[in-house]
């Protein structure tokens, strides 16, 4: 399994908003969704322009999980999802496939997005989960508030988000660096 890392650096978050942004809207867009939300990118690309017209929050029943998750819309992410999804209909997909008729792009091309932002800016070991850990290592970073960050994640121990979202590993890292002969 490959090993997927957050984006630790804030500047680095930026810097791929912007190469996505001056690209294409709708891969911009997933990013930004994805760095505001926590979501699965699975959950991601299911999202219609229903789900957000005249909405506060976002309602998602999520795939892996078969849970109800409520989301409040950040207002920046807010912002750029009416933007976006002004000129469409409610039945649509807001991440559209050029293959066909209202399908959502796949996984593997929200992969191939990803990862071409990612070696434009420098950044290794990145995959679709890179979105919600780095959503889960900066709100950790900014609250270390553990226990609301694994509610929200479902996950079933504290453990497990820290290593989640690389904390775990960071420490590990700092811990060896201390190291001096």
């Amino acid at each position: 399994m490959k090993l997927v890392q957050p984006i630790r650096d804030k500047e680095t978050v930026v810097e791929v908003k912007r190469y996505l942004q001056e690209r294409n809207q709708r891969n911009y867009l997933l990013f930004v969704v994805g760095i505001y939300t926590g979501l699965r990118v699975s959950d991601i690309l299911s999202i219609k322009v229903s789900d957000i017209i005249q909405n506060k929050y976002l309602v998602i029943k999520e795939s892996k999980t078969d849970k109800t998750n409520r989301i409040e819309l950040h207002g920046e992410l807010k912002r750029e999802l009416l933007k976006s999804i002004k000129d469409k209909k409610e039945h649509e997909y807001i991440f559209q496939s050029r293959k066909g008729h209202n399908k959502p792009i796949s996984r593997i091309t929200a992969y191939r997005i990803l990862k071409e932002a990612a070696q434009w800016v420098g950044l290794t070991e990145i995959g679709t989960h890179t979105m919600r850990k780095t959503f889960g290592y900066h709100l950790y970073n900014s609250t270390k508030d553990i226990a609301t960050l694994q509610k929200l994640f479902n996950h079933s121990s504290p453990q497990h988000t820290l290593r989640y979202i690389g904390i775990t590993q960071e420490t590990l890292d700092d811990f060896r660096r201390k190291v001096h002969y």
